[in-house]
């Protein structure tokens, strides 16, 4: 009787073997490097080179590493504090990352080549309402240009304002009714003063025009 036990324990011994070994290998792997998480994580909604063809979701490709990595940090809830900025999907995905990590992701998506937008716009006066906002503002509804922060040619100024030639439509609108109706407020309201003097074909005209900036 006493034979088979240890027979017994030695057979568990030896299947439990293996199984510390992968899980020792397992802790002492590398943590994914910025492009491994770029390729898996993101790529799904940003592609991996942050050149969304999703219209919801934003080109990142060429945007400013500091914007973005501010970004991901605001979408991150902590323990003391509930995430600055509101998007059950993006919270879940940078749950796991670092700092280090959304640093290094900020400045990968700075370097790499933009692709603008592929979407056209077929409704030309809509753009040109645009692109008249876009640069005159509207004085008659205390509106300033958007290129008095974003810049002529949309490039914006680090790191408070962001990059935004040839950014989709969709997202763009999007973002400006959620500052507008208050659910995106990581700006110190900035965004929210302007965009809620404007009406709803202002915003959508000038989320055409900003598509089409090269």
């Amino acid at each position: 009787m006493k034979m088979i036990k240890n027979m017994v324990m030695l057979a568990a011994l030896a299947m439990a073997a293996p199984l510390a070994a992968e899980t020792t290998a397992a802790a002492n792997a590398a943590p994914a490097t910025v492009t491994e998480i770029a390729s898996g994580v993101c790529a799904g909604c940003h592609s991996a080179d942050g050149n969304s063809v999703i219209p919801m979701n934003p080109i990142l490709a060429g945007q400013q590493a500091e914007y973005i990595t501010k970004q991901l940090m605001d979408f991150k809830a902590t323990e003391s504090a509930p995430a600055k900025r509101n998007s059950p999907v993006m919270s879940s995905m940078v749950a796991a990352l670092s700092p280090e990590d959304m640093k290094q992701l900020g400045a990968y998506y700075a370097k790499q080549k933009a692709t603008p937008s592929q979407v056209a716009v077929e409704d030309q006066k809509l753009v040109e309402t645009g692109k008249h906002i876009y640069y005159g503002g509207n004085i008659a509804n205390g509106v300033p240009a958007c290129a008095s922060c974003h810049g002529p040619k949309g490039s914006g100024i680090p790191p408070r304002y962001p990059a935004i030639a040839g950014q989709h439509a969709e997202y763009t609108l999007a973002q400006l009714q959620l500052f507008s109706a208050g659910d995106r407020a990581n700006d110190k309201d900035v965004m929210q003063q302007v965009i809620t003097r404007m009406n709803g074909y202002e915003k959508r005209a000038v989320s055409a025009y900003i598509s089409t900036i090269r």
